[in-house]
């Protein structure tokens, strides 16, 4: 089954008729019991009183044994022979011997003296001391078959032991009908049977009804995202259903999804573009010189040519280095000594026009990062060749050990950064409108670069205000250890 609803409906009802069916077993297993045992007492009651009879020195064919349809009687001797049984009774089972006529040479029964006088010696009346016992024990009970007058019909049996007067033990088998046990389960079983699969029909139909109800919101989302999917407009949004349950937030997170989804998006066409302006300038730059330089040798700017192709460069090694950094490149686990990073960094720049101050801890052996060296080392480079084209006489470079990781701080004292825009120069291809980022060596990507490295080492960079003037870009990586 491919559908939802129609796997919810089939399992419920499914369930539904386990239940009822144990539930159903167990409701006739007890009524059944219950009703075997009124049969029971009832047969246990007839076969006393026949008990009693015989302990009075009733003789067997003057028993009194009742209604011998309702509670067919058998008594049997100490050696199983038949001596007594109800009128009537044909045949006979579960009583532990199917004879239903008297033995013919029975145990004698005692009987009562003859004569008129039943007065003692003295004259005044009391019991006869010549009296038998109805054993106190629990009967045993049986099921079996008897036949009275043609009709065969099933009873529940019980045994009582008496003993007559003349110390002979008697067994009496009486039974009690177990026809009306018979149809009361049988009813409950037929309205059972009867009932069960309309409940069943109705369980389906209830769960169908109400799994539709509940995923009817589930069908708006795909639709509404089959539509995304072939208009490829991000910009669209799912239906959020009003109730607060697991298909509402699934709606939630799927236009938190489709949102990030489409800033992405809007950040590639944007970087896409950008990137794109940005390399177009000075390619054609640099083959308007060569152009001009071919048909008028004695005019061609080696030098401008020169710093286009340089600047070329480096926005060709930035825009790669955010693409492998946004195709998930994972940074290295070099052990680096961060001090020695800096020092080596700033050594290594020959054209700046402010000279670098560097402030590194002679203890440098604590400042240990891990991560790319190459990655990092370009994030110091961006940081100071920022620093250089803003700062108006002083660039000043700090590393320390700060709240449990290390610290970079690359200081000038240029015009510094507006607060409301010190979150914006991070931004690809983000340039101000003050002096500070109005110049020409600039394509906004240094510190987007930086920021994203930073991040990605598990660290952060920040800036902040230096003094009344100037800025101060804040490096932090977690320590090695």
């Amino acid at each position: 089954m491919r559908s939802v609803r129609a796997r919810a409906a089939l399992g419920a009802t499914l369930v539904v008729a386990l239940a009822l069916a144990a539930a159903g077993l167990a409701v006739l297993l007890v009524l059944r019991a219950n009703l075997t045992d009124q049969a029971g007492l009832q047969a246990e009651v007839a076969a006393r009183e026949v008990a009693g009879q015989l302990a009075l020195g009733v003789p067997y064919d003057r028993l009194e044994t009742g209604d011998e349809e309702d509670h067919p009687v058998q008594v049997t001797d100490e050696d199983g022979r038949v001596v007594a049984v109800s009128k009537d009774l044909e045949a006979i089972s579960g009583t532990g011997t199917d004879r239903v006529t008297r033995s013919p040479a029975p145990t004698p029964s005692p009987t009562a003296e003859d004569g008129d006088d039943d007065d003692d010696d003295d004259g005044t009346d009391g019991p006869d001391p010549a009296r038998g016992e109805v054993s106190t024990d629990d009967p045993d009970f049986a099921n079996g078959t008897a036949t009275v007058d043609g009709d065969r019909a099933d009873y529940r049996f019980a045994s009582v032991e008496a003993t007559n007067a003349a110390g002979l033990t008697l067994t009496v088998h009486a039974g009690a009908p177990l026809a009306a046990e018979q149809r009361a389960v049988g009813s409950v079983r037929g309205a059972m049977l009867t009932g069960l699969p309309v409940v069943l029909l109705v369980v389906a139909g209830v769960t169908w009804l109400v799994t539709r109800r509940a995923l009817r919101p589930v069908e708006g989302i795909r639709r509404e995202m089959a539509a995304i999917t072939a208009s490829e407009d991000l910009s669209r949004r799912v239906p959020e259903p009003g109730s607060h349950d697991e298909v509402a937030r699934l709606a939630r997170t799927t236009n938190e999804t489709l949102t990030a989804l489409e800033a992405s998006v809007e950040r590639q066409r944007r970087f896409v573009a950008d990137a794109s302006h940005e390399l177009r300038s000075p390619i054609a730059s640099l083959r308007t010189q060569l152009e001009v330089g071919a048909a008028h040798p004695e005019l061609l700017d080696v030098t401008g040519a020169v710093a286009d192709t340089v600047r070329l460069q480096a926005v060709a090694a930035d825009l790669l280095l955010l693409a492998r950094l946004d195709a998930g490149e994972r940074p290295g686990t070099a052990l680096l000594e961060l001090g020695a990073l800096v020092r080596e960094e700033v050594s290594q720049r020959t054209g700046d026009r402010i000279p670098v101050t560097v402030s590194v801890p002679e203890e440098a052996g604590g400042l240990e990062v891990t991560g790319s060296r190459t990655q990092l080392a370009r994030v110091v480079g961006n940081l100071l060749d920022n620093a250089e084209r803003h700062a108006r006489s002083a660039v000043a470079v700090a590393v320390r050990a700060e709240g449990g990781g290390v610290a970079v701080e690359v200081t000038d004292d240029g015009d510094g950064v507006a607060e409301a825009e010190r979150e914006r120069i991070f931004e690809r291809f983000v340039r101000l409108d003050d002096a500070r980022t109005r110049d020409e060596g600039g394509a906004g990507l240094g510190l987007a670069l930086a920021r994203d490295v930073a991040v990605r080492h598990g660290g952060r960079l920040t800036v902040t205000g230096a003094g009344e003037r100037g800025a101060r870009f804040t490096l932090w990586l977690p320590d090695a250890r």
